[in-house]
């Protein structure tokens, strides 16, 4: 009855349904991976967000790579901005999608060492080769609070560090590049000024990380995990079918052969 299965149309079939099977159970565990790690990263956002401000000092310090429990937390500083020694940072978007620049400005903290602040974005507002006018920050000794971010780098963000850029203006914020342009001690990462808030809203100030979608995950790890169960299912299903029908094309080929002939 189910030597048809070894036929080469079944076998091919068979073998499919085989790969299928671990395949999809495969991406289901990939998914569950995925879920538990972008839900752990929530979480470390979560935290910080939520985490009293520090000094930036007791976090971070010249030559410090900011880590991952570390990033987002608020953090103060107390200093004052060096606008003689500002850049901005090109092809950066805003909560709509608007091109423009992030504007990073030194500032010197009290005992010479140097933390980057960026202080939000601006429109380009025409040619982006020409530098463009940026509100001046608070004058005078400020006291800062912001969110601790890692340096910026081409592997992790996918940003070309461009060479020959027009003048102050750069493609990354990374705390080693700046330490050899001003000459300074720079504090390792920078941070996202949160306040004192720009008057009239310019810069504007960077938003809150939003988090990551890890719910949709888990729907992808259970789809997979029932497509891999549907397989063997559908194949029994198919041979079954398949028993049915050729029993059916034999019982009408017997009856044929058994009724007499019409004279």
């Amino acid at each position: 009855m189910y030597r048809f299965l070894l036929t080469r149309q079944w076998v091919i079939l068979t073998l499919i349904a085989l790969l299928l099977i671990p395949t999809m159970i495969k991406l289901g565990f990939w998914q569950k991976h995925r879920y538990e790690e972008r839900s752990a990263r929530n979480q470390l956002v979560t935290d910080a967000l939520s985490a009293k401000p520090v000094p930036v000092e007791q976090l971070t310090s010249p030559g410090h790579a900011v880590t991952r429990a570390e990033r987002y937390r608020s953090v103060t500083a107390t200093g004052t901005f060096d606008t003689s020694h500002e850049v901005v940072v090109r092809r950066r978007v805003n909560s709509d999608d608007e091109v423009g620049f992030h504007v990073l400005t030194p500032f010197r903290l009290s005992d010479g060492k140097v933390l980057l602040v960026n202080r939000g974005w601006i429109p380009a507002n025409g040619v982006q080769t020409a530098f463009p006018k940026i509100p001046a920050p608070p004058a005078g000794r400020t006291t800062v609070t912001g969110r601790l971010m890692t340096d910026e780098t081409t592997a992790a963000s996918g940003i070309k560090n461009i060479a020959g850029l027009p003048d102050r203006q750069v493609m990354l914020i990374n705390s080693e590049q700046e330490t050899r342009r001003l000459g300074a001690q720079v504090l390792g990462g920078y941070i996202e000024q949160t306040a004192p808030e720009s008057k009239g809203g310019t810069p504007q100030q960077i938003s809150d990380p939003g988090k990551e979608d890890a719910p949709l995950n888990y729907a992808y790890m259970i789809q997979w995990w029932l497509f891999a169960a549907a397989v063997p299912v559908g194949w029994v299903v198919l041979v079954r079918r398949e028993t049915r029908d050729r029993a059916n094309a034999a019982a009408g080929e017997k009856t044929a052969e058994t009724e007499p002939a019409v004279v």
